[in-house]
């Protein structure tokens, strides 16, 4: 498994979703882990992003897919981005 930071930010529709609705947090949780990733854990933030999300997945493809499928939605806008644990950049570092 290899993990990924989720960076969301919400659409006014999304906003408006969230407001009616927090639950849906949980939900969409549920249909992410239905494409194949797992979201292990979950921010709430300020600043230039609503939602931080760390995901474990299999491979690229399907974190791909899932971005696709949620932002076309149009709730949410999704930065992806791989993350590498530091004890195995510093170990390929020293290879």
């Amino acid at each position: 498994m290899a993990t990924y930071i989720f960076l969301s930010t919400l659409t006014d529709e999304g906003r408006k979703t969230i407001k009616g609705r927090p639950e849906r947090i949980q939900e969409v949780n549920k249909e992410i882990e239905a494409m194949g990733a797992k979201v292990v854990d979950q921010y709430a933030v300020l600043g230039g992003y609503d939602f931080i999300s760390i995901v474990d997945a299999v491979d690229n493809e399907t974190v791909a897919r899932i971005s696709v499928e949620l932002g076309a939605r149009g709730t949410v806008q999704i930065t992806t981005l791989p993350a590498i644990p530091v004890s195995m950049f510093i170990e390929r570092l020293n290879d």
